[in-house]
This record gives structure tokens, C-alpha cells and sequence, in this order.
């Protein structure tokens, strides 16, 4: 089962976006603390030219500051802050940013000279308000980038996931069986997507390979033995009749039996197997087929038919994988075996100990007969059966029953519709 997931592309555009948006918050810090500095620079400068301005003996009339407050005489009106950095420093200037009313800030500044306070402050009002202004601005600027950020990085990651989704997809055909798919992304690019998409074409040649090594050495052996085997039947077949005999026959008849099962799994592999279909009633062939097949007691294999569907199938090929699935039933399961068709689908199931989860896992493998429980054999029954059921387009799935035992279903492909008549 495919898992959710969240594509590639819309990770790489939230990515520019947190990175657009960590830029955007970097460079306004700077910018906001460097124009508050400046403006405090600025305030400062202002404050102290204007306190330099004013005579520390007291005039006539009362003195005023640049925005028509009276200049400060008294230290209970300064600042208690500002009139003690004064003091530390002898009585020099000294200026104090005053933001205690946030909206309404001002900027002071104070001497202490010849036993006299003298204290002015500059109104820093606008200052703070086109400080205010300026970070909104870029607010709506850092906004309108991260705005056209995403979309530009999500288009610009299309190529790359369009590339990696080739090569899953690729992947996956080879996981399939398709051993000649191939990403077909050679030349496209020098990036690690590139990389890939190569890695990937190796490993499927690779794969091939040794896949094609596997069935020739397979079809190999098995016309090899064949000759020498015949030989052994006709040997066989001329020896007196006694127990040693009908000893040497029987494992005789088991040689020949596992060398026509690899020359079939050879076809197989090969591909030079093709079915041959024609409208059949389903249940009759499958009650012939199991007739056939019974390796026990007539009481051991109970065939239910549901339904009187006529399929387009090779009943040869049919009869091969109903052959094979009772005697695997009968071998490795314990009885009653029975045989359940409803529709296009044929259920095979037992009483036995159920497949091993290897098997369910990975499905039937060529000489390998799962659990030691299941009893003997040489484990090409299931196998030779799976691939007479892709000759036939047929689907087959294994599974242990809840009751207990081994489950074999295989669906038939539905019957195509006819022709309407004139």
C-alpha cells in the first residue's frame, strides 16, 4: 500500500519560504536597529546643540527650548536617571532617551555648571513614527517576496520531482517484473537526481542479468538431465518386479517430475508460454480438474460450486494450477482440502498450519518450502502455478485463513462482454 506523503516540490517552496522569511527578518532587525540608532545619534546631537545654546545664568524672561517648553532649572523636573549619569560625570552634558510615554517620546539633556541645572528636551515624536512606518514597509515588502518566493521555487523544483518521480515509478515497474524498464534519464543532468536515475538503470541491467543467468542455467540443466533421465525410466521400466523395484521407480518418477517442472518454469521465465483461451463453464472444469488431482481420500477435496459463470481461459493451464494447488494442499496442509467457486474466483483452502509468513511476504520461491511443518517437496508447485496464472491473466493471493489453515484465491479474468445482435 502506498503511504501518504507530501510532495517534494511543496517542501522545497515552504523551505524558500522559511528561508525567504528568516532573510527578510535578519535584514529588518538591522535595518530597524540601525535607523533607531541613527535617530537616536540624530535626537542627541539635537539636544546637546540645543542646550549648548541656552547661558547658564537665568535671563529675564523664561527660557525656552526649540519647541516652546521651558528650559529645566530644577533638578526634581529632570530625569532622576539623567541627573545622576550628570553627577557622575562632574556635571557635564549628558542626554537621556526618555520613552516612558511610547507614543510621546523625547530626547533630553543636562548640565550641571556653576551650581546650576540646566536641562533642555527635543520632541522625538516623528522620529518614532517614521521608525514605525519604515518596519511596516517592510512588513508588506517581506510579505510580497514570500508571496512571490514560493511560487518561484516550486516551479523551479518541478524538473527535479518530475525526474525522481520517473525513477520511482521506473523502481516500481522493475519491482513488478518489468526488468526492461529504465528511467531514460542518461544525459539529462550532472546532479545527484542524475546520479540516481543511473543507479537505477544499473541495477536493473545488473538485475537482468543475473535473472537471465538464473533461467538459462535453470533451462540448462534441465535439458541436460533429461536425457540420461530417459534412459533411467527405460532402465526402470526392464528391472524385475520386486520391492527394490517399485523403490527405484517411484524416485525414478520423482526425478522426472522435477525435471519437467524446471523445463516449465524455464518456459515460463522465457516467456514462451501463451495461453490459449476459449469459453469454458468454470465449475465443470474445476470439478474435472480436482477429480484429477486427488492425491487422498475422495473425502479430502470438497468442491462447492456457486454460480454457473463461463470464463474465456486455457483450461489446460487451468487444469495445471488446480493440479498444483490441491496436491501443495494435501502435502503440506492436513484435510479436508476444499475447493470453492463463486463467480470467477476458486478458493483453495486447508486445515494445515497456514503458509509461512516468508511466503506471504515475498510469495512462492522456487525450492523453498517454508516452514519444516508443512511437509516436503521440492517447492516449484506454487511457483509453476503463479506463472501459469500470468499466462492466463488471472490473479492469485496467498493468505492463512482465520479458522486456520492455507487460503489460495485466484480470479479469473471476467468474462468480456458479447456483441450486442443486429
Amino acid at each position: 500500500m502506498t503511504r501518504p506523503h507530501t510532495s517534494l516540490r511543496w517542501k522545497i517552496a515552504l523551505l524558500a519560504a522559511a528561508a525567504a522569511c528568516a532573510a527578510a527578518v535578519v535584514i529588518g532587525l538591522l535595518v530597524h536597529r540601525s535607523t533607531y540608532e541613527r535617530s537616536l545619534t540624530l535626537g542627541r546631537g539635537s539636544a546637546l546643540t540645543a542646550l549648548a545654546d541656552i547661558p547658564a545664568a537665568p535671563t529675564s524672561t523664561p527660557d525656552r527650548d526649540t519647541h516652546g517648553d521651558p528650559v529645566t532649572r530644577r533638578a526634581d523636573e529632570i530625569p532622576p536617571q539623567l541627573v545622576h549619569d550628570v553627577r557622575q560625570t562632574g556635571g557635564l552634558p549628558r542626554t537621556w532617551y526618555d520613552d516612558r510615554k511610547p507614543d510621546t517620546p523625547w530626547m533630553w539633556a543636562a548640565r550641571f555648571e556653576d551650581g546650576r541645572w540646566t536641562a533642555v528636551r527635543v520632541e522625538m515624536g516623528s522620529d518614532k513614527r517614521n521608525l514605525d512606518a519604515l518596519d511596516r514597509h517592510m512588513a508588506y515588502a517581506a510579505l510580497a517576496a514570500l508571496a512571490l518566493v514560493a511560487p518561484l521555487a516550486a516551479l523551479a523544483a518541478v524538473p527535479m520531482t518530475r525526474r525522481l518521480r520517473r525513477v520511482a515509478v521506473t523502481a516500481r515497474r522493475i519491482t513488478h517484473g518489468d526488468l526492461d524498464a529504465r528511467t531514460g534519464s542518461t544525459g539529462t543532468g550532472h546532479d545527484e537526481t542524475a546520479d540516481i536515475s543511473e543507479a537505477v538503470d544499473r541495477m536493473a541491467d545488473a538485475l537482468r542479468r543475473r535473472l537471465h543467468d538464473e533461467q538459462r542455467f535453470t533451462a540448462d540443466v534441465a535439458h541436460e538431465l533429461r536425457t540420461p533421465l530417459m534412459g533411467l525410466v527405460t532402465a526402470a521400466s526392464l528391472l524385475p518386479e520386486s520391492e527394490a523395484t517399485d523403490l527405484v521407480r517411484d524416485r525414478v518418477r520423482v526425478l522426472r517430475d522435477l525435471v519437467e517442472d524446471l523445463l516449465e518454469i524455464s518456459r515460463l521465465d522465457a516467456g514462451a508460454e501463451h495461453a490459449e483461451t476459449l469459453p469454458v463453464p468454470l465449475g465443470s472444469v474445476v470439478e474435472d480438474a480436482v477429480a484429477r488431482a486427488r492425491t487422498g481420500p475422495a473425502t479430502d477435496v470438497t468442491v462447492t460450486v456457486t454460480g454457473d459463470a463461463t470464463v474465456e481461459t486455457d483450461p489446460r493451464r487451468l487444469d495445471r494450477i488446480l493440479a498444483n494447488l490441491v496436491t501443495n494442499a494435501h502435502r503440506h496442509g492436513r484435510p479436508p482440502v476444499t475447493v470453492t467457486v463463486t463467480g470467477t474466483e476458486i478458493v483453495v483452502q486447508d486445515r494445515g498450519s497456514g503458509f509461512p509468513d516468508d511466503l506471504l511476504t515475498h510469495g512462492p520461491q522456487r525450492f523453498r518450502t517454508g516452514a519444516e511443518e508443512r511437509g516436503t517437496g521440492h517447492g516449484l508447485g506454487l511457483t509453476i502455478a503463479l506463472g501459469q496464472a500470468r499466462v492466463i491473466g488471472a490473479h492469485m493471493e496467498f493468505a492463512n485463513a482465520p479458522e486456520g489453515g492455507a487460503r489460495v484465491t485466484l480470479r479469473l479474468p471476467p468474462p468480456t462482454a458479447e456483441p450486442p445482435g443486429p
